[in-house]
């Protein structure tokens, strides 16, 4: 194993980013800067040994900092969309920015993943990895308490890639943490990932209204173009005269995953049929969010490659979109004292 530092350019502001790159015997590589934490490159073999970087992002620190699609993104305070930009906690209303329609997305227009981290890495000998953490202070994007987190990306050996986020806040506040990572099996540059193969161990989704935030009705998947409990081309239904697909664009949607969320358990598995890569999924989360990059258009990407509809697909392990707002749904509040710890490991391999 080996860590790797070197300049990453700079900031409009003139701060130095750094890129860091863990290296595993295999020849696997992950590389990560520390302005947003953001994972810049995943390089992984196909089934004859060749090595393509099968996630969507930039060339160097210009990119993200504008990043609207959020390529490779640590996405907090809370993940996803939260309805009216805004939640009560603690008998108090809290108000977030509008920044998609007059709800909230991604906590706003500075996420985390627009922020400088510090750093410390760790190397084993089977393992190594690079921890970004901060202080996300009191009412910072309209969140209470002051929120000391962290993301450690560790890789193995084993070409897995683990991701866990820690927090702990001292005052009750809600947290969902995630990364908007749009993975292309195929290679970043090599156009739509329809034809790439999808499963998802989960039997129920959360149906959205027109602005793409959940009604709290959980819909089983039986019957409809959802359903992706075995593996199928991302594209094959994505057409569907079905009302949730013609809502978003395409999958944009959050599923319940058939998990106890005691531990990290397997829930999904993507394959390139031509170039035999998969990757696993597991996680502790409930949910996970499902995109198609369905917004995404002529967005200029690493190596010169211009980014087009479909151009890779995320899969955000989450708490359900708004559910702050809802109930019925997992809660994501955290309560002052108590620690945030989830896991989520993308594992990549050949078929």
């Amino acid at each position: 194993m080996s860590i790797k530092k070197q300049p990453f350019g700079k900031t409009k502001e003139g701060a130095e980013a750094t890129l860091f790159t863990l290296k595993n015997k295999n020849g696997m590589t992950i590389s990560f800067t520390d302005f947003g934490a953001n994972i810049v490159n995943i390089i992984v073999p196909d089934k004859n040994g060749n090595f393509d970087d099968v996630v969507l992002g930039y060339d160097d620190v210009t990119g993200y900092e504008i990043n609207s699609p959020g390529f490779g993104s640590f996405i907090g305070r809370h993940a996803n969309r939260i309805g009216g930009a805004s939640f009560e906690l603690d008998g108090k209303k809290y108000e977030l920015e509008k920044n998609d329609g007059r709800n909230n997305l991604h906590s706003g227009f500075k996420g985390y993943n627009k922020f400088f981290y510090e750093t410390e890495t760790f190397e084993d000998e089977d393992s190594d990895s690079i921890e970004f953490s901060r202080l996300s202070p009191h009412m910072e994007q309209g969140f209470p308490g002051n929120l000391d987190i962290s993301v450690t990306y560790t890789l193995t050996d084993d070409n897995e890639f683990v991701i866990e986020y820690l927090a702990v806040s001292d005052k009750d506040t809600i947290v969902n943490l995630t990364n908007h990572s749009y993975f292309n099996l195929a290679g970043h540059k090599s156009g739509s990932v329809l034809e790439q193969l999808v499963m998802l161990n989960a039997d129920k989704f959360t149906p959205t209204d027109d602005a793409l935030i959940p009604t709290g009705e959980i819909r089983d998947v039986t019957g409809t173009p959802m359903d992706f409990r075995k593996l199928k081309p991302l594209g094959q239904d994505i057409d569907a005269n079905y009302g949730p697909l013609k809502q978003a664009g395409g999958y944009d949607h959050n599923y319940v995953l058939n998990i106890s969320g005691n531990e990290v358990e397997k829930i999904g598995e993507l394959i390139d049929e031509k170039s035999k890569r998969k990757m696993e999924i597991y996680t502790n989360m409930p949910g996970i969010q499902l995109y198609t990059a369905n917004f995404l258009h002529a967005v200029d990407g690493k190596e010169g490659f211009i980014y087009q509809k479909h151009a890779g697909v995320c899969f955000e392990t989450q708490y359900f979109p708004d559910s702050c707002n809802k109930p019925e749904f997992p809660s994501c509040v955290l309560k002052a004292g108590n620690e945030y710890d989830f896991v989520t490991v993308f594992k990549f391999g050949t078929k």
